[in-house]
């Protein structure tokens, strides 16, 4: 039997449901709807062993996604979380929705509240998935508590139970609490946030000097000991989903929950999170559950965006015609010839790069080739940024390395990802890709022009002075120096 995704026929779907939950009860009746849950995982690679993985071991991940589909090609819209969970909880890229400045549209952050803040109001046709599924009789519910979200919302309007952080685990989920009020046996549409990649505290139990070193980065103990660490924070997170799936099953909610595992972008060292290069937003992506076929693997491209009108879909709820994801199962499916992705400002760190994957290339675009790609940043006082920095000054990095980590910025980066999974040699000069780059130049612009990409235009003001007032004299780009001139 072929590995690939196979559509799912909805008669074939509801008779599984049927099956387990016969009845004529109302009760019954209700609980023939799936639940829903996502699995998020915060700042996590896809360093698992079904994804090849064989320096650890993630049997629990493993074992969910022989169960149902793994997605080979998944793409988040953003390399950072802010933006990155405002497309996948609206099913909308987050440049359409002006959610696309990483931490905008907020009262107030980093222990400042603002007497003035640039909202960010929700067209009228962008329903966020929570408010869909509560106005289809769904219990919904956010354990973790991260949200995240750039624009306009109200916790009380999204969520029936909410927890806070505290420890970024399933806690509450495991203790029964995030279903204790749904007293109507309603199924639910669940978050349970993992911290992934930013786990505290961890057990230290890969051996540093086994761990491989991508080429980008230099070969040192603070960059082995970054990598060591986010596998120490898969192997608890794995341990962690084992958990979900076993509270499910004692709870007997297992047999009716389709369970989506995916990552907001990956891990925190500099070339991955924030940027979009493979290792900050090619993620992990996993569905299971009644109706979906077991031992599949999905290799088209898929966008993050596309979870959304998938859960949408698999509730038996209708998917608004404007929202941008794809139902993964829809029998008029077509498969994406392109994903799009785009870093706008991260924290203080004013930028805009654009990137567009193909089956086989990367095309990417950056706007500020004044600008290094180690401008500064949030990750300034880490011991490893300060380590690479002497290294830079000292002239101790290689070509490979100073590809990022250097003072030069091409405007334009082409990779063909088949041939050079790390992206370290750019072909937009070469003769021979010239057609085929024009080719993901007209891609972006046609995207661009029919999205109206909305980071294409400078953050106003009200926003700047926002980040000016939180991030103080850490804000070193030119668009604050009127700002500041200002206060």
């Amino acid at each position: 039997m072929s590995r690939r995704c196979r559509p799912i026929f909805w008669s074939i779907f509801w008779g599984v449901m049927l099956f387990f939950y016969g009845g004529s009860t109302a009760l019954n009746q209700i609980q023939t709807k799936p639940n829903i849950l996502w699995i998020y995982l915060e700042d996590v690679n896809g360093w698992f062993s079904t994804y090849g993985e064989t320096l650890i071991k993630t049997p629990n991940i493993d074992a969910l996604a022989e169960s149902g589909i793994r997605f080979d090609q998944f793409y988040t819209t953003a390399g950072v979380c802010s933006p990155s969970r405002s497309s996948i909880i609206t099913g909308m890229m987050q440049t359409s929705i002006g959610a696309h400045n990483h931490r905008s549209a907020r009262k107030g952050y980093r222990g400042q509240t603002f007497t003035k803040y640039d909202r960010n109001i929700l067209p009228k046709d962008v329903v966020p998935l929570p408010i869909k599924f509560r106005n289809a009789g769904y219990w919904t519910f956010n354990e973790g508590g991260k949200d995240d979200y750039n624009f306009e919302w109200k916790a009380d309007e999204f969520y029936d139970f909410v927890r806070g952080q505290g420890g970024w685990g399933p806690q509450s989920f495991l203790a029964g609490d995030c279903l204790e009020g749904n007293t109507e046996g309603k199924p639910f549409f669940g978050q349970i946030q993992l911290g992934g990649g930013k786990l505290k505290g961890v057990s230290k139990v890969t051996d540093r000097s086994r761990v491989s070193v991508p080429p980008y980065y230099p070969d040192i103990p603070e960059v082995r000991e970054e990598i060591s660490n986010h596998y120490d924070c898969l192997i608890k997170t794995d341990f962690q989903v084992g958990q979900i799936i076993e509270s499910l099953k004692e709870q007997e909610l297992y047999q009716n929950t389709i369970i989506f595992l995916f990552s907001d972008h990956g891990m925190r060292l500099h070339r991955h999170k924030q940027f979009l290069y493979q290792g900050g937003i090619h993620m992990p992506f996993i569905i299971a559950g009644p109706g979906i076929e077991a031992n599949q693997v999905n290799t088209n491209l898929v966008s993050a965006i596309d979870i959304s009108a998938t859960s949408l879909a698999l509730a038996g709820i209708g998917i608004p015609k404007t929202m941008e994801g794809q139902n993964l199962f829809s029998q008029t499916y077509e498969k994406r010839t392109h994903v799009v992705a785009a870093r706008d400002r991260c924290d203080f760190t004013i930028d805009r790069i654009r990137a567009v994957i193909t089956p086989k290339f990367k095309y990417i675009r950056n706007y500020f080739i004044d600008r290094p790609y180690m401008q500064p940043s949030y990750k300034d006082n880490w011991p490893v940024t300060k380590k690479i920095r002497q290294m830079m000054a000292d002239g101790h990095l290689n070509s490979s390395q100073l590809l990022f980590f250097g003072d030069h910025r091409d405007s334009e980066e082409f990779y063909d990802l088949e041939n050079d999974p790390h992206e370290l040699n750019n072909l937009s000069d070469e003769k021979q890709y010239q057609l085929v780059l024009e080719h993901h130049r007209k891609i972006l612009s046609d995207w661009i022009e029919e999205t109206g990409d909305l980071g294409q235009l400078l953050e106003s003001d009200i926003g700047l002075g926002c980040v000016l007032q939180a991030w103080k004299d850490r804000c070193v780009n030119p668009e604050y120096n009127r700002l500041r001139e200002q206060m």
